[in-house]
């Protein structure tokens, strides 16, 4: 009898939640806030394919041929296949060196018990509300003189500001405090039991770390590493001041070649910056799903 009644509630129209006006509104403030950020980048792509002419006259009208010689001349001119090189190589290495060093240091204070855990999490963050940018001369007039100390030592060859290294060294340093902060929320919300269980089965600290919590906290790792990676591919100041030869430019310094002081060509600048743009829309649409199950998965503790 009562599944006829669950059966009969189900068919009627009238049982059924209904829409309130509060969700339509939430839900057309959402749709004006995603059209309001794709319409940049549609427009950016469309013009992408233009001449300078059409941009001026038509802006917002489909272009008239559609070729690609403008990514082709941003390809070869901006010198952006080496470019791209240079940041996948930074963005890479930091960002393993990132996770993989942040992620210890969040286990080791989350999992482990000792004095001075709640103090290092503590200086950890404090981190993040140091910009990047405040300690830029600090960093060039101290590599600088490491730089010089090494090369008074007999090792010509060592150049720590004109190389990859000195992007690498302050990003892994800056992405430190925001992986330690997520990936601790993830350690803390683990079972006790299960710690325990490999203690008991002869398991060490490292192969409790790695097979273990490592494997189960998988969605925090995508999540900051996503974070991560887009804020090093998109960071210019540092690597503008740090790099000097043109063969270790990367991507975003190279993308100021294409203006000018007296004159600047949209069409191919448009056409460097969605070739730029392009990684980082491939990363976010395949680990979109990801971010919002990190960031909600290490909230709740214990």
């Amino acid at each position: 009898m009562s599944s006829l009644k669950n059966g009969a509630a189900a068919a009627d129209p009238s049982s059924q939640k209904k829409i309130t006006p509060v969700q339509i509104l939430i839900y057309v403030f959402l749709a004006v806030i995603a059209v309001t950020y794709l319409l940049p980048l549609l427009w950016m792509f469309n013009v992408s394919f233009k001449t300078n002419r059409e941009i001026f006259t038509a802006p917002f009208a489909l272009p008239k041929n559609v070729t690609f010689d403008n990514y082709s001349f941003a390809w070869t001119a901006g010198n952006l296949g080496s470019a791209t090189l240079n940041s996948f190589i930074v963005c890479v290495v930091s960002l393993i060196l990132g996770l993989l060093v942040g992620s210890m240091a969040a286990f080791g204070i989350s999992r482990l018990k000792w004095k001075g855990s709640k103090l290092a999490m503590t200086y950890f963050l404090t981190g993040m509300m140091i910009p990047i940018h405040c300690v830029l001369i600090p960093l060039f007039t101290r590599f600088a003189k490491i730089t010089q100390f090494v090369n008074n030592l007999g090792f010509e060859n060592f150049h720590l500001t004109n190389s990859l290294t000195s992007l690498v060294l302050p990003y892994l340093t800056f992405s430190l405090p925001i992986t330690i902060f997520i990936m601790e929320g993830f350690f803390s919300s683990m079972p006790n039991e299960l710690i325990e269980c490999a203690c008991m089965e002869g398991a060490n600290i490292f192969q409790i770390f790695f097979k273990i919590c490592l494997p189960l906290g998988r969605t925090g790792l995508f999540v900051t590493g996503l974070m991560t990676f887009v804020g090093n591919w998109n960071e210019l100041l540092l690597a503008m001041v740090f790099i000097s030869d043109d063969a270790k430019k990367t991507l975003p310094v190279s993308l100021s070649k294409f203006v000018g002081p007296y004159n600047t060509n949209y069409s191919q600048m448009f056409a460097a910056i969605m070739i730029a743009v392009i990684p980082t829309i491939i990363v976010y649409c395949a680990f979109s799903n990801k971010i919002v199950d990190g960031l909600t998965a290490g909230a709740v503790k214990g």
